[in-house]
């Protein structure tokens, strides 16, 4: 069971979840997260890009309508994401995108094969609650990859891992997983 970050009395209002490079809105793992969680706003993006500045914009400004539409501060929104989608709503929050936590799916820590390659370089700007749920086969990372590194996160981590690789196929965990931990 996934220790919670939030209870009810501070748990996020909201959560814009975004999808991995190469999906959209409609990827079975966002679609389930929406249809688990109904009492939360949840929001499915499609970037449709690849390219981090651009995906920041487009999380900011859904964060930002999603707020006003439920007319709560914009610190009640969660943001997440599975892979690109996930690291791109982390770099908005460190770069000071107002956030109640973050729900990181299949984080791509490196490319694979390319350990070197870190992407870990915002790490020390998040300071909001934040779940990485992976694969225990990630090519993106290991087990003992992101223990090395998530240290650098100054705001407290919780780390759930999934029998799998990149893509879990066990949706229902998953929806589990981020319901527990939002406190829903």
């Amino acid at each position: 069971m996934t220790t919670a970050a939030f209870t009810k009395r501070n748990r996020p209002a909201g959560l814009i979840i975004t999808p991995g490079a190469s999906a959209d809105r409609t990827h079975a793992t966002l679609v389930a997260i929406e249809d688990g969680i109904p009492d939360l706003a949840v929001r499915r993006l499609t970037l449709a890009t690849t390219r981090v500045p651009t995906a920041v914009r487009k999380i900011v400004e859904a964060g930002e309508e999603l707020a006003e539409e439920l007319g709560v501060s914009p610190k009640k929104i969660a943001y997440g994401g599975r892979s690109f989608g996930g690291r791109s709503c982390s770099v908005a929050v460190a770069e000071g995108l107002p956030a109640a936590g973050l729900v990181l799916l299949s984080y791509p820590l490196h490319p694979p094969g390319k350990p070197e390659n870190l992407r870990t370089e915002h790490f020390p700007d998040i300071t909001v609650p934040t779940l990485f749920a992976s694969g225990e086969r990630d090519p993106f990372g290991s087990p003992d990859e992101f223990a090395e590194h998530l240290g650098a996160i100054p705001g407290p981590t919780t780390v759930e891992w999934i029998p799998g690789n990149h893509s879990p196929k066990d949706n229902d965990r998953i929806v589990e997983i981020v319901r527990s931990y939002l406190g829903y």
